[in-house]
């Protein structure tokens, strides 16, 4: 099947040679066994291509089953992906099949496999290796003919030096790589993307088409989409719910955007091909880091000044009224580069993000993940290690 038929099949919109390539890969080994790893950030689409390779193999009329292993809790993923025996642990009062028994014979999706535990990797390695896995509570090894194509968002190899994915089932996943492009990098396909959601927004809620003004389509198509297709697709939404005018202007896009004024800002982001398929912690951290030494570089002038104002008229400081400042500033000091900087670390800011994030969303801590960039499960394991609420 040439790419334009396969494009209409799964509803594919674009033309750049990023995702050209991506799909040229997964028609080819579509008819093989060969495991296959696809990265690429959250939102650009990495749940069509494991279809895609389903569909031109010899397993299209087995099962297809798509698991989204950071939505699963840890205690429960093992008996998710490989069953339990009755009886195996509390709760267990039937048999059940899991995830790899179940679809024997064709083809299982394991979506965000980079939070899947350690000691559930083990298990996923023995697999891929010989066929075989144990049900929690049995000493039996079950035979298994299963596909197995996976997905992550985060940088792999930074996990595997890490010590959070094992080495040895990176390589064994990797058999084939898939890298699915960000929708920065492809411009030419934004409009295209945004054209075809408005038409299926118009149709769903039966109102006339929105379209974009040529200067709004420039600000589209230069915007840095942090949640690429998907974002677009939330704010096509929006805009076609929402607005009256169904021909958008730049003013009214940007109200959209968020974070507009700095997208055309230089981000700490790693440029290698690996890299780009997630934003780090840590980059996230740095960015709050430089927010922060902002602020506090704008507090010490706010003192400065009230300081010399205090000097000039001899009377108490108080600086209720200064933006950002909700505390009166002792009278001896008279020196704001005494002031200390507080402590600065990663933890604490990581902290910070977190309940910033928590409070932003109403405490919607799937929202929050998003809104940082991490996975659901690695929220809720920096919610218990730091004990927050």
């Amino acid at each position: 099947m040439d790419l334009k038929s396969l494009k209409q099949r799964f509803d594919i919109i674009g033309n750049t040679p990023g995702l050209n390539r991506a799909l040229d890969i997964a028609c080819q080994v579509a008819p093989t066994d060969l495991s296959v790893l696809i990265t690429g950030e959250s939102g650009v689409g990495k749940e069509v291509f494991p279809q895609i390779i389903h569909q031109f193999s010899s397993r299209k009329h087995g099962s297809y089953i798509a698991v989204n292993c950071g939505a699963i809790p840890e205690g429960t993923i093992d008996s998710e992906l490989f069953g339990h025996e009755k009886g195996s642990f509390t709760g267990a009062h039937d048999m059940r099949k899991g995830y790899f028994e179940v679809a024997d014979g064709g083809t299982i999706f394991l979506d965000e496999v980079a939070e899947l535990p350690l000691s559930t990797q083990v298990r996923l390695l023995r697999v891929l290796e010989s066929g075989e896995f144990f049900k929690v509570g049995s000493s039996k090894a079950q035979k298994t003919n299963v596909r197995v194509i996976a997905a992550t968002n985060v940088n792999t190899m930074q996990a595997v030096q890490n010590g959070r994915f094992r080495e040895d089932l990176y390589y064994r996943l990797n058999t084939v790589p898939i890298i699915i492009p960000s929708l920065r990098e492809r411009k030419d396909d934004i409009v295209l993307l945004f054209r075809k959601f408005a038409a299926d927004f118009a149709e769903r809620y039966r109102m006339p088409v929105v379209n974009l003004t040529p200067e709004a389509q420039e600000i589209l198509k230069n915007y840095y989409w942090h949640g690429n297709i998907r974002q677009l697709k939330n704010v096509t939404e929006q805009l076609s719910v929402i607005e009256k005018e169904r021909v958008i202007p730049p003013e009214i896009l940007t109200a959209y955007l968020p974070h507009y004024s700095s997208s055309s800002l230089p981000v700490l982001y790693e440029t290698s091909a690996e890299s780009k398929s997630s934003t780090s912690e840590r980059e996230i951290l740095y960015n709050i880091l430089f927010d922060l030494r902002n602020d506090m570089n704008s507090l010490k002038q706010v003192v400065h000044e009230l300081s010399q104002n205090r000097q000039q008229t001899n009377a108490p400081i108080n600086i209720n009224h200064a933006n950002h400042v909700q505390h009166s500033i002792p009278e001896n000091i008279t020196d704001t580069e005494e002031v200390e900087e507080d402590n600065l670390s990663l933890e604490d800011h990581e902290k910070f993000l977190i309940r910033k994030a928590l409070e932003k969303n109403d405490g919607n801590r799937k929202l929050a993940a998003e809104e940082i960039g991490i996975s659901t499960r690695t929220l809720y394991r920096k919610l218990r290690e730091y004990d927050i609420i």
